[in-house]
């Protein structure tokens, strides 16, 4: 039944999903002034857009808003190669591949043919350039956006967030309080980037600020990357060593939906996406299980296989949303990290390409994926309207309401925490399907104060912002419970603070 449930569920889906052009045609870029890549981690398309299940925000609902990518590539494996090759052109290299645990400049560093880089390290010489030289050379703006980036000074700093050079990388590990990974802020690894005083530290920041550069079109940079931590972007497993989005230790992809549930939404609600955004989410690699390539990637100059195991970083998939893409749309022309640097480089005008963005042949991305070139509707998935300041911050929209039998007698009460009393809990606003709720039993006392009684543990998210909460009590403590006037309150947290409560007062004889 669960199997055949599933199929349904597919099929449904399936059906709200128009067929794109077959074959890409050579058109001009649309106008689009304002791009946002999210990057998550090491996933299959089959792991990402039809197994699981549990990932509903990805694999359902996005595709629904934009175009859905079926043949999109990663170049390399493990993660720290497709990022550079991402803002570069830069094929991998034997320590790229290996995460550069020591982070070192590429030796000897003198270019090659096609624009390569020849040598083993991972920081690149001024001579290579990257996307954003290129966008501030065309007068452009640009920021990094780098989730849990210097919430422990001992390992990186607030801003840029580099390693010492010639030292061992720090974050290759979360912590707690800290998921932060260079390997996955492809700013640090330039020394174009890197040797201007300033540059790397005014440029390259930690997530939050991104929530107030939406809000005007001016405020907005033309192109912002977006790397989520370690959990939220769906590289560490169940139970992460910190906490996600929705403030609990689940990983994988129920991480990175909460992620992108937490984040889209403001995005694509946004003046500037409005106006003429493009939003695209995508994976570094497919699993190592996976190491097949597309669109004539060549090897490189510095390691055999860039996929380690085999010619690519494997079929990932990705998502495309944008005013200028007919929603509901699927893809099947086959697209990689360098088609996608082409691509940027095309959107923002620029006519040279990077590094093998610049190969024969490379097909960035055309009237097959921009299928309104003149702009269109967007559908914002989320429930969040166009102009809204985002749901990121305070997160003001957010309500919280609670139902439950309320026991009148002493027998009761105690017969209901021992069960456990049913709360229904609704969580209302923008932020619903990411902000946990929690719900506590305390009683007042002669003389206006309160006690804690009873709780329902850590809080946890509710599927559509709704649900039922059970708090118990063991038997011990039923038996100390007295007469007296109690009060359940219901709480919902936003970025793991309480931001809405709601009280329900009753008396016990």
């Amino acid at each position: 039944m669960h199997r055949r449930l599933v199929a349904l569920a597919a099929a449904a889906s399936a059906l709200l999903i128009v067929p794109a052009i077959a074959a890409p045609a050579v058109a001009a870029p649309p106008p689009a002034k304002h791009v946002w890549i999210i990057q998550l981690e090491n996933h299959t398309y089959d792991q990402a857009f039809v197994q699981n299940m549990a990932n509903q925000y990805l694999w359902r609902t996005l595709p629904q808003a934009g175009a859905l990518l079926r043949q999109y590539h990663g170049t390399g494996h493990a993660s720290l190669d497709n990022y550079i090759t991402q803002l570069s052109g830069q094929a991998p290299n034997v320590l790229t591949q290996a995460d550069c645990l020591i982070y070192m400049n590429v030796l000897p560093g003198i270019m090659g043919t096609d624009g390569q880089a020849i040598g083993q390290g991972c920081v690149y010489p001024p001579q290579v350039r990257t996307l954003v030289d290129q966008l501030e050379a065309k007068g452009l703006t640009w920021k990094g956006y780098m989730e849990d980036m210097g919430n422990d000074p001992a390992r990186e700093p607030a801003t840029c967030g580099n390693p010492v050079l010639g030292q061992r990388d720090p974050t290759q590990s979360a912590t707690a309080g800290d998921q932060y990974a260079a390997r996955h802020n492809p700013f640090v690894y330039f020394h174009s980037i890197l040797d201007v005083p300033g540059r790397c530290q005014s440029h390259v920041v930690p997530l939050p600020p991104l929530a107030d550069d939406l809000r005007t079109v001016a405020s907005t940079p033309n192109f912002s990357w977006i790397t989520p931590n370690l959990c939220n972007d769906g590289h560490d497993a169940t139970p992460c060593v910190g906490k996600n989005a929705k403030g609990t230790q689940e990983g994988d992809l129920i991480a990175a939906d909460a992620f992108l549930a937490k984040w889209v939404p403001p995005i694509m609600a946004s003046p500037a996406f409005q106006r003429d955004g493009m939003l695209l989410i995508t994976f570094d690699e497919s699993s190592f299980g996976d190491s097949a390539a597309c669109c004539g990637e060549p090897a490189g100059l510095n390691t055999p296989f860039p996929g380690i195991g085999g010619p690519g970083g494997g079929r990932t998939g990705a998502i495309l949303l944008s005013p200028f893409v007919q929603p509901g749309t699927v893809n099947d022309t086959p697209y990689n990290h360098y088609s996608l640097l082409k691509s940027l480089e095309q959107v923002f005008g620029i006519d040279e390409y990077l590094g093998y963005a610049n190969m024969p042949g490379l097909i960035p991305f055309g009237s097959d994926l921009y299928t309104r070139p003149r702009g269109g509707p967007v559908a914002l998935p989320g429930g969040i309207r166009p102009g809204d300041a985002g749901s990121t911050g305070t997160a003001t929209s957010l309500g919280v309401r609670a139902q439950f039998s309320r026991p009148r007698t002493l027998r009761r009460l105690r017969e209901r925490l021992g069960a456990g009393v049913r709360v229904r809990v609704t969580v209302t606003g923008s932020d619903r399907a990411v902000s946990p709720a929690r719900v506590r039993l305390v009683r007042r006392t002669g003389t206006g104060r309160t006690v804690a009684v009873a709780t329902s543990g850590p809080p946890r998210a509710l599927k559509h912002g709704t649900g039922i909460v059970r708090v118990r009590l063991s038997a011990v403590r039923r038996a100390r419970l007295v007469k007296g006037t109690y009060i359940l309150v219901a709480e919902v947290l936003h970025e793991h603070k309480v931001q809405r409560r709601a009280r329900i007062t009753f008396s016990v004889r």
